[in-house]
């Protein structure tokens, strides 16, 4: 079969040709439908040889969305050419917070070697996957594989940040969004879905503050110099209850800090680097400082729902799987406006 693969340190993502995978005992094998291109993936990319935590080569695709190929012994509960979307962060099964459902939380997943497709496991940028666990599985029913399969991570991390801040986003309160790209822009809709906050997108391009209106900022800032400026203007002075960067950089997470309200959230979504101090007066009184990780199971569940009614719908570009070193292309170069996805059997 096809593959898109890492396949050597400061490499750039090839398409090569693979042995088909089987499925082992419990597990499952999916006919890749979708698979979403990230800039994770181009942060993993940029690492060196030291900061890899996983061997090479490795099939890329963290969001994936398939049909049931085949099960492994022991499976039950769904069917062969069933349609599912992938929950990605896998862990153990057995700690404390994978029985929560936050297996993105893992306590266990580094010592037993247990890592996310794509992100040290064979991933879904390739015309079948193997998945762990059907655990791991999540039923689509209706929804359009290509446009639901962003929300295994571009909907669950946003909608995951979102959630913590939800008692503050009251009516009158203010949420500021940095970055509208594919995290961003769907994290506009989950806030106008969800809350009864104003919504204020910062980006550095007009192409990109034009999506962010789009699909329901009420506010769209250049992100430059003036930008902390124009917020606390359009803030009368206060600043936002809760600020999600989706950048992550060092020039973005400083601009957060100065956009914050007292009792206001920060949230660091984006791994571009960038930290932020804490400390008496360093922010705001009472400013609460996180930056978490994708999400839980049953907040996939929640996203998915949100999206069959409506509630979200994410601007795709696709491609098919001998273009996707070009997708990676336009993605490392800004010119991908929402989410770039490949079609690997398409």
């Amino acid at each position: 079969m096809k593959a898109v693969q890492y396949r050597t340190v400061g490499g750039h993502p090839e398409v090569v040709t693979v042995p088909d995978p089987e499925p082992g005992p419990g597990q499952v094998l999916l006919k890749v439908t979708a698979a979403g291109v990230c800039h994770s993936d181009i942060a993993v990319m940029s690492w060196s040889a030291e900061q890899l935590p996983f061997p090479l080569p490795l099939t890329l695709g963290h969001e994936g969305v398939g049909t049931v190929a085949a099960l492994g012994a022991g499976v039950t509960g769904f069917t062969e050419g069933e349609s599912v979307a992938v929950y990605g962060p896998w862990g153990c099964g057995s700690c404390t917070k994978c029985a929560e459902g936050k297996e993105n939380y893992c306590l266990r997943a580094n010592d037993l070697g247990i890592m996310p497709p794509g992100l040290g496991a064979p991933g879904a940028m390739a015309e079948y996957m193997v998945v762990d666990d059907p655990r791991h599985l999540v039923p689509l029913g209706d929804l359009d594989p290509v446009r639901t399969v962003p929300l295994t991570d571009a909907g669950l991390t946003p909608y995951h940040a979102i959630k913590r801040s939800l008692p503050k986003l009251v009516p009158g309160s203010t949420a500021v969004v940095i970055g509208t790209g594919g995290l961003g822009h769907v994290a506009i809709q989950l806030l106008r879905a969800m809350t009864a906050a104003r919504v204020i997108a910062l980006d550095v391009t007009e192409e990109k503050l034009a999506l962010a209106r789009t699909v329901g900022a009420h506010e769209a800032v250049l992100s430059d110099g003036a930008a902390a400026g124009k917020v606390r203007e359009l803030t009368a002075g206060l600043g936002a209850q809760a600020v999600l960067d989706f950048v992550g950089a060092p020039p973005t997470t400083a601009l957060a800090g100065q956009l914050a309200a007292v009792e206001g959230d920060v949230t660091i979504v984006g791994i571009g680097g960038g930290t932020l101090a804490v400390g008496f007066g360093a922010l705001p009184y009472e400013v609460s400082v996180t930056s978490p990780y994708w999400g839980s199971r049953s907040e996939l569940v929640e996203v998915l729902d949100l999206a069959r009614a409506g509630a979200v719908d994410v601007h795709v570009e696709t491609y098919g799987i001998d273009e996707a070193p070009l997708a990676y292309e336009r993605l490392h170069a800004g010119k991908v406006n929402g989410r770039a996805v490949i079609l690997p059997n398409g």
